[in-house]
Parts: C-alpha cells; sequence; structure tokens
C-alpha cells in the first residue's frame, strides 16, 4: 500500500518541478524487529525519489553496513542524512519517520538543498560561517506538534551553512529512551551540545544568538 496519498503526490510532483540540484539519500534500516518504521519511512523514500530523478535514494542496514553507518555517525534506525549534489555532507540528518507534521520540514529541507540557498538572511550567513567549535542541534519532536518543523527547518539551515554545525530531528515517541535521557515533555526541545536546553519555538535571531554563546 502507497504511503502517500494522490493528493500528497500531486503537490510533491509540482514542487518538484522547481529542484534545481540533485539530493542524495542516505537511509539506514534494521530489521522490523528491531525497527517499527523502518519499512514505511523506506516506502515513503522510494515513492518521493520515483516523483523525480533528482532525488536519489541509497539504503543501508546499519546492522550489515557498519562502515557506512560509522562514516554518517548514524547509530539507531530509521535514519536519513542528506547530501547535495556533489555528496557534500550537510549534516542534516531525520531520525524517525519524517511524517505527521515533519513531512513538511523534510520536504522543504530536500527543497532547499537542490537550490544551493539556506534562505537565512545575509548577516546570519556571515556569522555562520565563522563559527569554528563543533555544535550539535538536537531538535526532538513529535508528528502532531505544528510548532516543530520552523525549528527543524531552522537548525538545518544553519547545519547546511556550517561545516561545524549538525542538526537531527528526532520523533521523541520512536526514541523513548532518549526522550527520557534528555526529558521531553514538551516539544520542540533543542539540545545544543548536550548542555544548552531550550523548548519552544524560536525565531532565527533568537536562534542565531544562542549558536553564537555556544560557540565561544
Amino acid at each position: 500500500m502507497a504511503i502517500l496519498n494522490e493528493k500528497t503526490t500531486e503537490q510533491l510532483k509540482k514542487d518538484f518541478e522547481s529542484l534545481k540540484d540533485e539530493v542524495n539519500l542516505i537511509f539506514f534500516k534494521e530489521s522490523s524487529e528491531k525497527c517499527e518504521h523502518c519499512k514505511d519511512t523506506e516506502d515513503m523514500l522510494e515513492e518521493i525519489a520515483a516523483i523525480s530523478r533528482k532525488i536519489k535514494v541509497s539504503v543501508f542496514d546499519i546492522d550489515l553496513q557498519k562502515t557506512e553507518a560509522s562514516k554518517y555517525k548514524i547509530d539507531k534506525t530509521p535514519a536519513i542524512a542528506i547530501l547535495d549534489s556533489a555528496k557534500r555532507d550537510c549534516g542534516i540528518r531525520f531520525f524517525g519517520i519524517p511524517a505527521g507534521h515533519e513531512f513538511s520540514s523534510f520536504i522543504e529541507t530536500l527543497k532547499m538543498v537542490s537550490s544551493g540557498e539556506s534562505g537565512l538572511l545575509a548577516k546570519s550567513k556571515e556569522i555562520l560561517k565563522k563559527i569554528s567549535k563543533p555544535i550539535d542541534i538536537k531538535v526532538f519532536v513529535t508528528l502532531t506538534c505544528p510548532y516543530c518543523p520552523p525549528v527543524v527547518k531552522l537548525a538545518n539551515k544553519f547545519a547546511y551553512e556550517s561545516e561545524n554545525i549538525s542538526s537531527q530531528m528526532l520523533v521523541a515517541s520512536e526514541f523513548m529512551e532518549l526522550a527520557m535521557k534528555y526529558d521531553v515533555r514538551t516539544v520542540p526541545k533543542i539540545i545544543i551540545n548536550e548542555k544548552e536546553i531550550l523548548e519552544g519555538a524560536k525565531s532565527e535571531k533568537e536562534f542565531l544568538k544562542i549558536i553564537e554563546r555556544v560557540s565561544k
């Protein structure tokens, strides 16, 4: 059974007409006994790739292809790493099926990488290019949260603009142990470098100030 309905497929056909460069999706899965949502995620990615020749999907098994998993720093599934047309790792990860409200953040991220333009303010880009310290941004979400996608997209834009920033979207219900570890009670919940903890939506300016502070 198809994951995407007819209406969504038709909308994606229109959206993908404007894709500029190829986007490479590296998908990691494991057996259904270990990963409840891996098959649905894989099916969804294949359906998306079938809509546009500019979306490429490579599938790996986290248990059988450990070298690739280590290369992309993947330790849980389902996981998607996003690379640009030159196969440059953009530092963007989706952990968990990007469905519900997160489907929009996933598609918008693909469009961003294809365009080669983050859409951030010029001043933000300038600041992000100067960051030399590794910064990891985790954004815990639920698929029913309407306030989560803007935060995920913003974190992804920061990662795209800086080689030293990585962003992770994590579906809280799929990674309960991690959600408990970080005491995720409301979403979006943002963890920066394991020490800066934020809750709720943030503007580009607010988020950037926090990133600047952590980078010092």
